[in-house]
């Protein structure tokens, strides 16, 4: 049976294309008709994931429910939102809307296992809402690999990379930030790290592979192959 993938998106919006992307270009098809449909709600006024885990702003639950309506009233058969923080989230739009969500951290364990099955600790760069709510390691360390986490000063450097007036959400993805990510991503694999988890969806469009001496685990790359799949098509 052949589905309709949901994007809730615009967290941010240059993430949200990236995932879309990545769909497109990894689904085996030679013409517009064999590409899967896909409906996209970006709402980029969604308030900041990472302030609202910190107690410090507006909790983004309201708009999250709201889009998950949107697209499961529009005709989405199944929900894959690209930023990991909101994942925090995810139990309590799950208890408002019944539509199943391809969840971003449980794909990335699954495909670590698979794919890495020797990895016993992994980097990870991610925003500091992600990483005080230990999205990653509860679900990493259950399964014995360590998340090795960036020191406080470091984290402060992540976030203005992701968020700072000229980081990636600014539009920035050379230059400075891609700088500030390879050289702490460069720290953690001194201290142990066998991997580094992209673990916020701004990661992967500054930071790649080739960038790092040891695999890049991509959240959003991995749930684009599980969409495809879970929507009946077949990976390029």
């Amino acid at each position: 049976m052949k589905k309709t993938i949901g994007i809730l998106g615009g967290m941010g919006p240059e993430a949200t294309v990236y995932f879309y992307s990545l769909i497109i270009k990894h689904t085996k098809a030679e013409k517009d008709q064999e590409h899967i449909p896909v409906i996209i709600y970006s709402n980029p006024r969604v308030p900041p994931r990472t302030d609202a885990i910190l107690k410090k702003g507006e909790n983004p639950l309201p708009f999250l429910i709201k889009g998950a309506r949107v697209l499961k009233e529009a005709g989405a058969n199944f929900i894959v939102m690209p930023c990991i923080t909101a994942h925090y989230f995810l139990p309590k739009i799950l208890d408002r809307e019944n539509i199943p969500f391809i969840n971003l951290l449980f794909e990335s364990l699954a495909w670590t296992m698979k794919n890495i099955p020797n990895l016993k600790k992994a980097g990870l760069l991610s925003s500091t809402g992600t990483l005080k709510s230990r999205l990653f390691h509860e679900i990493f360390e259950r399964e014995g690999i360590k998340i090795i986490e960036p020191e406080t000063k470091e984290q402060k450097e992540v976030m203005e990379a992701i968020f700072g007036k000229w980081g990636i959400k600014a539009g920035h993805t050379i230059g400075p930030p891609r700088e500030k990510l390879i050289s702490i991503a460069n720290a953690l694999i001194s201290r142990g790290a066998e991997g580094i988890i992209a673990g916020c969806t701004e990661i992967p469009l500054a930071l790649k592979e080739n960038d790092l001496s040891v695999p890049l685990i991509d959240p959003l790359r991995i749930a684009a192959l599980k969409s495809i799949i879970e929507a009946g098509y077949e990976i390029r």
